[in-house]
């Protein structure tokens, strides 16, 4: 998953203490902070739009808000599988992250660099509509902020299963995922072309 990190990130100094155990005082409302932000944070760039302004594309390759609510929808739920596959897996002695908190979140912030989402979170018309793509991203937010809020896991001392972060670090590129695409909903809406109503 190194993908998701600027390069520029690398140099950052800034990290939370790695500790074993449940979520420290500190750990656990900075999760929870940044999932209430970006749920509320994408219904606000998605609200009252219209039709029209919801299938605008910059580009003939570039996706378009619906799409883009649409890809949230099908990504989250793979990501958080992907959360609770390496949670059942036994925690490994000594395993310090590659990465620290801070790149995880200049993930969610830094656009300059793109990446190419996997086949199976590309946008299909899986769902009839944005509110249908949202309401299922919010459906699946209510388990992640009861887990975020309630799990006494060691989060610090699990390893994702497809990459170098620390599942608590998974657990908030989740969240920084929905940030960095909130942001791209925010260039759609900047265009020059973008409908006005």
């Amino acid at each position: 998953m190194n993908m998701f990190l600027p390069t520029f990130a690398l140099a950052i100094g800034i990290a939370a203490p790695v500790l074993a155990g449940p979520m420290t005082p500190g750990d656990r409302p900075r999760l929870v902070a940044h999932l209430e932000m970006t749920e509320a944070w994408l219904e606000s760039e998605v609200h009252a739009l219209s039709d029209a302004q919801l299938k605008f594309t910059m580009t003939p390759d570039s996706w378009s808000v619906e799409e883009v609510v649409m890809h949230l929808a099908i990504a989250e739920p793979q990501y958080w599988d992907q959360f609770k596959e390496s949670l059942a897996k036994p925690v490994k002695p000594g395993f310090k992250p590659q990465v620290t908190d801070a790149q995880m979140l200049w993930y969610g912030i830094d656009r300059t660099q793109r990446t190419t989402t996997g086949d199976a979170r590309v946008p299909r018309n899986q769902f009839p509509s944005m509110n249908a793509s949202l309401a299922s991203f919010k459906k699946l937010r209510v388990e992640l902020m009861k887990t975020a809020k309630e799990s006494q896991e060691d989060l610090r001392g699990g390893q994702s299963l497809t990459a170098s972060q620390d599942l608590y670090q998974w657990f908030l590129m989740i969240s920084t995922h929905s940030q960095r695409h909130i942001m791209q909903i925010r260039e759609v809406k900047a265009h020059k072309n973008y409908p006005k109503k």
